[in-house]
């Protein structure tokens, strides 16, 4: 095996015994490889091979979701890939069941949101880009994902819904029809913002 054959999926440290059988400090090894811009540390003990080796685009969304799991894009930053809102977004937004975290590093920002299991589970697509495959929250899900973990948002008419669409994230109103409703209603049962996403169904059925 060699080290371009882990294509842009990441892999852990011990991996690296197929590619050097018999290495006495792989620790030793990975760090060189890091130096020589071959490998790219994601966190302790997880690495991806580089572009320059791979000869293979590494996607950031697939990135986050090897890194810490299990987890999904969501929020603004799915909402960007999908085109529903306008600004560039410098940080890769995922939910998770895990603890929320963050980390930092050459391909970079990375922040995971804390969510319940009855949550995660409804909303959850696979999507591909460039020909890579990643799992990211549907349009509805990243809309009600972002709406429930803002902290301190808390909408309670038609009319504060749409003044947070239209001026707050700029969301591209000529796609609300689009939006699975049957999403935001499972995400509103299992929701702490219950009757906040059920403005957003009342708004959207206007």
């Amino acid at each position: 095996m060699k080290l371009e054959d882990f294509g842009n999926i990441p892999f852990r440290m011990q991996d690296l015994n197929s590619v050097y059988p018999g290495c006495a400090n792989l620790a030793t090894k990975a760090r060189r490889l890091e130096n020589a811009g071959e490998i790219i540390r994601l966190k302790k003990g997880l690495y991806i091979t580089s572009s320059k080796i791979s000869r293979v685009p590494v996607s950031p969304f697939l990135v986050a979701n090897h890194m810490y799991g299990p987890s999904y894009i969501s929020m603004q930053t799915a909402l960007r890939f999908y085109g529903m809102i306008p600004e560039t977004v410098y940080e890769i937004q995922s939910m998770t069941t895990g603890l929320t975290k963050e980390y930092s590093n050459d391909i970079g920002k990375f922040r995971y949101v804390h969510v319940s299991p009855e949550y995660y589970n409804c909303g959850v697509v696979v999507a591909e880009e460039s020909g890579i495959s990643f799992m990211i929250a549907s349009p509805a899900k990243a809309l009600c994902d972002l709406m429930v973990y803002s902290p301190y948002l808390n909408l309670k008419s038609c009319n504060a819904i749409a003044e947070y669409l239209e001026d707050d994230i700029r969301f591209d109103m000529d796609e609300l029809a689009s939006l699975d409703k049957d999403v935001i209603k499972r995400c509103a049962e299992n929701s702490r913002k219950k009757t906040m996403l059920n403005q957003l169904m009342k708004f959207i059925n206007k």
